[in-house]
């Protein structure tokens, strides 16, 4: 499997990561195992997740996911065969990207993770009250304790992530090297507007979200009735307008063309988008993964290109 390099960083993953917001939630520990098995039996090699993942289930209080990815690489060993991505600073209130909550965040995590270091530690939404430089010094203090090998955004704005990359520059901090935006077929003009442009120039590696729209781009939300498919299943109702299911139609067409299915040629698009280094997937089934790993065997053609870009323009 063909790796791409995570911005000027040595982290190199292939062009699809696993979300790890499912497991311990809608995968339990069991079908996790056999999920991540699979994956990294594929030939592919990145997990992502957080530390709040997944609290807003009932009963539970974020962590659970690292946990049971922690559980994983101590059952299967291996763990410099994977690259864990994960984040800090989702719930704001509590201290948001404070320098040292970074670091005592990140303390948790590595023990939930049992591992030592982080390939790629987010942060994991802009924090406009911390300075940016604050936390960037965290970041580099875990670097430097070999705690984390590279660091990365999510959910930041194009401004911000340039006065990031500025600041680093001008004062010798590690530099974001990847960035994590919504970005999929549906909703492509928050990224193409701005940070497609600014990332490209900057080197920066994309690691997509959510790359299937919530599932959205499966197909499987198509009338008011499959709604409740999935715990989901609400965020998908607005998209299911006319220009959602030009897309949808669009989607079944190229899909029916390749002998795909709509979630791979969903995947694949954004595998071929200028500057996108992996979108993130996730699967709670090994048959929904098998779709996931056909993605990065499928090669669409300018005619499919066209035909994708145009339905969802």
């Amino acid at each position: 499997m063909h790796k791409r390099r995570l911005g000027k960083s040595g982290v190199e993953i292939a062009p699809l990561m696993f979300g790890g917001n499912v497991l311990g939630w809608t995968a339990d520990e069991a079908t996790s195992f056999k999920l991540l098995d699979r994956f990294v039996g594929a030939g592919l090699n990145a997990i992502d997740t957080a530390d709040t993942y997944s609290m807003w289930v009932a009963g539970n209080k974020g962590g659970e996911s690292e946990t049971v990815i922690g559980n994983w690489l101590k059952a299967r060993g291996g763990r410099d065969k994977v690259v864990i991505a994960t984040k800090v600073g989702w719930d704001q209130p509590k201290g948001g990207l404070a320098h040292d909550r970074i670091l005592a965040k990140a303390e948790e995590s590595l023990k939930r993770l049992r591992t030592d270091y982080i390939d790629l530690y987010q942060s994991h939404i802009d924090d406009t009250v911390t300075p940016l430089e604050e936390t960037l010094a965290a970041h580099r203090r875990l670097i430097e304790q070999g705690k984390v090998r590279a660091i990365g955004c999510s959910n930041h704005t194009a401004p911000r992530l340039a006065e990031a990359l500025r600041l680093s520059a001008e004062k010798g901090l590690p530099r974001y090297e990847s960035l994590q935006p919504r970005y999929n077929l549906y909703a492509r003009e928050d990224f193409e507007r701005e940070l497609g442009s600014l990332v490209l120039k900057e080197g920066i590696g994309v690691i997509t979200f959510p790359s299937l729209a919530g599932g959205f781009l499966t197909g499987k939300y198509r009338s008011e009735a499959d709604f409740g498919k999935s715990p989901r299943g609400a965020g998908a109702k607005a998209m299911l307008n006319a220009r959602g299911k030009r897309i949808l139609a669009a989607l079944d067409e190229v899909a029916a063309r390749t002998r795909s299915t709509a979630a791979s040629v969903a995947l694949a698009w954004l595998i071929a988008r200028p500057g996108v280094t992996a979108p993130i997937a996730s699967a709670t089934s090994l048959e929904q993964l098998e779709e996931l790993i056909a993605a990065t065997r499928l090669k669409l053609d300018a005619e499919a290109v066209k035909q994708l870009d145009a339905a969802s323009a």
